[in-house]
Formats: C-alpha cells, structure tokens, sequence
C-alpha cells in the first residue's frame, strides 16, 4: 500500500494536467449511500415493490410521478452532506493549477460544497430542478418544501430534478467536455466508481495517456487498462496523499 501511494504522489507531483472521474464510492465516504448497492436494491424493492434503476426511469417517472418523487426525495437527497477528504483534496490540487476537471456520476453537489470549480456532472444534479411546463428553475429547496409530487408556483407544472434518469441520453455538450478533459489529461485519477454504469464508464476508452490511476475497493472491468490499482477507500488515499503534497 505505502508503495503504491508513493507512485502516485510522484505522479501528481509531476502532473499539471490532471483529471479525476469518481462514481459513488466518492459520496459514501460523505454517508450517502449507494442506491446500486446489494443493500440499496433490497431495501427499495422491500419498501416500493420495484427497483432503484426501475423507480428512477423516465418512463416510470411518466407513469407514477407519485412514487418517484415520494423515492428520490427520501431515498436520493441528504442536505446535511458534507465533503469528505477526497473532495477536499481535490479542490487543493485545483488550486495548486494541477487538476483540470473533476468528472463525476454523483449528483449530490458535495463537489461544489468542497469549492471545486471545473465539475462536470455526467448525470445531472439534484439541486437544480425545472419545470416540465414552462422551465421555471428551481432550486433544492424549493422542491423540499413538499414531500410528494413538486408543482411550478407559476404555472402548475410537474417541477422535476435536473437528473439524467434511466432511458435518457446523457447531454451532448456535457459528454464533448467530459471527453476533451480525459483526451487531454496525462494523468487520469478514477475513484470510487465500479466503471459498470454504461456510457459514463466507456469515457475511460478515450484516454490514451500512460497513467491511469484506478482507486477502487473492489475490482473493475477496467483494471487491465490501469497502470496502478488501489484497492482502498478513496479518502483515506486522498488524505495520506495530501498530507505529502
């Protein structure tokens, strides 16, 4: 472990173009848990009789908003989140003009919490909402006053979180950036993500640097790829790491 954390703070010491591509394993650090978790799955499918990739689709959205947003608002949002130390570290090394972008599949804002600017939210984001009808925006708050379907105070429309849900495509100009960040990077950081969500996780195929750094506790379907595997809470890495930059 020591060996590893050593080739990687080498690498950042030596990199000023560095990107980072985190999945959830980067927001349960923060006790936001993983709803594509075993634990997750069980409990949703338990509780609603259906399961989380089913409840959070576009056409079950259509046809029972009730459940929907009764799910997301209890099961998706947690407003006391707070960033934890590989959000903060990641927002050192944009400071020190070392990290270029942070692309995430999270759309809980805690790297916005931690004052990282270049945040590319692959999926969305649950702080901003709009509505169906008009696109009046609004925010979290906003559509936490209530705790069953959100209407538009100006027209009455369904206002709906700014998400990327299940059978919708991902945005055109999010995906080009996201791209052009790992097309550029010479070291690509993944943390914290399974690399099993589909297209997010086939970003990785257009990086075509030599480090590619996976910290992950279990295994991906990209380890091959890696140049180095960490198989540790992402963190933890991220604190030992910074304690030496």
């Amino acid at each position: 472990m020591e060996n590893k954390l050593e080739i990687l703070l080498d690498l950042i010491k030596n990199s000023n173009n560095i990107v980072f591509f985190g999945g959830a394993g980067v927001s349960t650090e923060s006790n936001i848990p993983d709803f594509r978790s075993e634990n997750g799955i069980f409990n949703t499918i338990n509780e609603y009789g259906y399961s989380p990739e089913t409840i959070l689709s576009h056409s079950f959205f259509k046809k029972n908003p009730e459940i929907f947003f009764e799910y997301y608002k209890k099961s998706l949002i947690f407003l006391n989140a707070i960033p934890n130390d590989c959000h903060l570290a990641l927002t050192k090394l944009e400071n020190l003009g070392k990290l270029k972008g942070v692309i995430t599949q999270n759309i809980d804002n805690l790297h916005q919490k931690a004052n990282t600017k270049n945040v590319i939210e692959l999926h969305g984001t649950l702080y901003k909402n709009y509505c169906l009808n008009c696109n009046a925006k609004f925010d979290i708050n906003y559509a936490m006053k209530t705790s069953g379907i959100t209407f538009c105070d100006k027209c009455g429309g369904i206002v709906r979180p700014d998400v990327v849900l299940y059978e919708e495509p991902l945005n055109e100009n999010t995906v080009e950036n996201a791209i052009n960040l790992i097309l550029n990077c010479d070291l690509l950081i993944v943390g914290g993500s399974s690399l099993n969500v589909y297209p997010a996780a086939s970003f990785l195929n257009y990086y075509k640097g030599r480090n590619l750094i996976l910290i992950n506790k279990s295994k991906t379907p990209y380890d091959y790829k890696a140049n180095l595997i960490i198989n540790e809470n992402i963190g933890e890495v991220f604190k030992k790491i910074m304690q030496k930059i």
